[in-house]
């Protein structure tokens, strides 16, 4: 029998026994949690530790116009970077360095000194620097590429673009308010290293490619908006003016097409120009708009009842209210005038009583509903609201004030975008400069159309405010607006600037603001020159006739046809028709000469020397004077000479081989169903190949220098006239 004793012993024993193996158990069960449950997420933390990454930008996404033109591009750049923990001796690192990259030593040396991964040294260095690093070969300096932001345009819509910064983010402009979609994601080359941070030999060595951006099309038109800055940059360097816009919309769509401002800037050295030129300030900025506000009031009197094309008026060149007087800018007053004439005289008294009768509700209710005192929703960033009064907030003079365009501040595009309304029929559209997203290779991401906010006025009022703008052109102060074959309608005005509570003799804002063809309008647009210094700084002598110059190319452009009255078909000059001539692949000089002797006017588009294309086509029928865009290319240097080619002497033909090549080509002539046969070009020179080309309606495509020795489609081919041929150029065969 056991004993007492020895039962306690075993008892012990076992709960011993027990505890070992529960203890064991547990071990288990954790190495099982963590070898099996967690192992996936546990190694991926440890790799993690050991992985040190180096970002590596996305190239950013393109910005086109309309016709897919390139606005902005991603060109690639060379990055230098440091691993500090790598570098041996950081003194000698960084004067080395700062020897190439043309940095202060100290900087260097503090990059270097930092405790981080990895760090910037230099972006955007030039091939030469990053040679240099390369060939140092330093221990823990590296260097990657790095894609850079570049504006192959200049300074072309500048202001609506914006700027990108060197680490691939949108500051300003367009850059900054679709940064979301341009940016894309980073991608990085990450490195196994140990605890010290030195890479380990052997270990992981991994690179993670980015994800360009998406590219971002427009509703801008290049050619359109070349044409606004082009007469805007004329007009206020003529006037002597401070800064001038030219904004060009489709009314009907709300699309902008063109928005020039000036003094602008390259984007691709912004930093080389005063801050000042970057700010789009027809959207952010707000100004007195004057006489050309007098459009709403006036709507607003139509649809309201107030009045009537047919109304008279008697302005004894003053009115009076509550004490107040307000003078007409004629001195002795308009007299008697129905409300169309008043309109045409721009007459201050008598918008001061429509004002008035309208009364502060129902007055403010119109100015709302054509979209002022609050932002359009253009996308871009910084627009500004406008300032309107409220009802019961200011003196009923106030109101009759704000009846001829003072006491109110409203921003440019808002009052263009109420023309437009007027042109639209009564319908408020939103502005917008985005047109489609699309990813980098061309899949559809995101389309903004065209949206309606709401009706302002009836269609019968809008037409009815249409035919009074065009009487304005016809018979009041916009006539230097006028364009024959088109009938423009607009207002013009010259809005005093207030300062410190008071308006400054002599500085003013002289502007126009119309759309054509009034009865059935493809453009609209608005020209603001602030503060010009010119003899003459009235709105319809000096903004009027930059509206005429820019609108007249722009409808060209288009292709709308005029249609001329019979008292213009019978002015001097106007009535003379002619056909365009061919000027495709003619180099500019002689393209210009060609048009010249027909009696028209050329306008080189881009800064080649070849003619790729023209607007309107060869063959058309146009009045004398006519303005004919030609579109260029490279391909020859100032006197006409391509590159690799040695012209023939005067008088000469050239060398044997060029004679027969020419022949090849001047044998071949048109089918019968509208085609050409494309010829052998093979052994010409480039102007030859673009002569031979330009007799048969073709256009060229130039690829290197030299002679002819391949081209696309091949000889032979049946090609409409108008069609493109890629010929590449290079060194002779022996």
């Amino acid at each position: 029998m056991q004993t007492a004793t020895e039962l306690e012993i075993k008892r012990r024993v076992a709960w011993l026994f027990l505890f070992f193996s529960l203890f064991i158990l547990l071990l288990a069960a954790r190495m099982v949690q963590l070898q099996v449950v967690q192992n996936y997420s546990l190694t991926n933390l440890a790799l993690k530790q050991r992985l040190w990454p180096v970002p590596v930008d996305a190239q950013r996404g393109m910005i086109y116009d309309r016709n897919m033109e390139k606005l902005a591009v991603s060109v690639s750049a060379a990055a230098v970077y440091a691993t500090p923990v790598e570098v041996k001796d950081k003194p000698a690192t960084a004067r080395a360095l700062a020897s190439i990259l043309h940095q202060p030593q100290d900087v260097l040396l503090q990059k270097l000194q930092q405790r981080v991964g990895t760090v910037w040294i230099k972006k955007q260095v030039s091939d030469a620097e990053a040679k240099g690093v390369r060939s140092l070969r330093l221990p823990g300096i590296g260097v990657v590429e790095n894609p850079q932001r570049y504006y192959p345009n200049g300074e072309l819509a500048a202001s609506t673009l914006g700027i990108a910064g060197i680490d691939n983010q949108g500051l300003e402009g367009l850059e900054f308010y679709y940064d979301r979609y341009l940016r894309g994601v980073p991608g990085k080359v990450v490195a196994e290293r140990d605890a010290k941070g030195v890479e380990i030999p052997g270990g992981i060595h991994r690179y993670l490619p980015a994800r360009d951006g998406d590219s971002l099309v427009l509703t801008l038109d290049r050619v359109i908006q070349f044409i606004a800055e082009r007469e805007l940059r004329r007009a206020v360097l003529e006037t002597r003016a401070a800064r001038g816009l030219l904004l060009v919309m489709n009314p009907r769509t709300g699309e902008i097409l063109a928005l020039a401002t000036y003094p602008s800037f390259d984007p691709n050295d912004y930093a080389d120009y005063p801050p000042q030129n970057r700010r789009n300030f027809a959207v952010t900025d707000q100004y007195e708009p004057g006489s050309t506000f007098k459009v709403v009031t006036a709507a607003a009197a139509l649809e309201a009842g107030v009045t009537t094309p047919d109304r008279r008026f008697f302005d004894p060149g003053f009115v009076t209210i509550d004490g107040v007087t307000m003078h007409c800018w004629l001195s002795g007053g308009h007299g008697s005038e129905n409300f169309v004439e008043a309109t045409e005289n721009s007459c201050n008294p008598v918008f001061a009583q429509l004002g008035v009768e309208l009364g502060p509700e129902r007055f403010y209710q119109y100015i709302r509903a054509f979209g002022f005192g609050e932002p359009t929703g253009i996308d871009f960033p910084g627009e500004a609201a406008g300032m309107v009064n409220k009802p019961g907030s200011v003196p009923r003079v106030a109101w009759a004030t704000t009846g001829f365009g003072q006491g109110i501040s409203v921003t440019p595009l808002q009052l263009l975008n109420a023309v437009c309304t007027i042109a639209n029929g009564g319908l408020v559209m939103r502005p917008h400069l985005a047109r489609e997203i699309r990813t980098p290779d061309g899949k559809l991401v995101k389309e903004f159309p065209p949206e309606v906010i709401r009706r302002a006025i009836s269609p019968q009022t809008a037409a009815s405010m249409a035919r009074i703008l065009r009487s304005v052109v016809v018979n009041g102060s916009g006539a230097r607006a006028d364009i024959p074959g088109f009938r423009v309608a607009g207002k013009t005005g010259t809005a005093q600037v207030p300062e410190g509570g008071r308006y400054v003799p002599g500085k003013v804002i002289a502007s126009f603001v119309g759309f054509a063809p009034f009865d059935d309008p493809k453009v609209a647009a608005l020209v603001a020159l602030y503060e010009p210094k010119s003899a003459i700084t009235y709105g319809g002598v000096i903004a009027a006739p930059v509206f005429q110059a820019a609108v007249s190319d722009i409808l060209e452009y288009l292709r709308v046809p005029p249609r001329f009255s019979a008292e213009e078909l019978g002015k001097a000059g106007i009535g003379a028709q002619v056909a365009v001539p061919n000027a495709l692949n003619l180099l500019t000089s002689e393209a210009l000469d060609k048009l010249a002797a027909v009696g028209l006017r050329g306008q080189v588009v881009g800064g080649g020397s070849v003619v790729v294309d023209q607007t309107p086509r060869p063959g058309t029928q146009v009045r004398e004077g006519t303005s004919v865009l030609l579109y260029t290319a490279a391909g020859g240097g100032a006197d006409g000479v391509y590159p690799g080619e040695t012209p023939p002497a005067p008088g000469e033909q050239g060398t044997q081989p060029y004679a027969a090549a020419l022949g090849r080509a001047g044998a071949v002539s048109g089918n019968g169903d509208g085609t050409v046969v494309l010829p052998d070009l093979r052994g010409l020179g480039m102007r030859d190949a673009a002569d031979a080309l330009g007799r048969l309606g073709l256009r060229l495509r130039i690829v290197g220098s030299g002679l002819a020795v391949r081209q696309t489609p091949p000889p032979g081919s049946a090609l409409p006239r108008g069609s493109t041929v890629t010929v590449t150029f290079g060194p002779p065969t022996p």
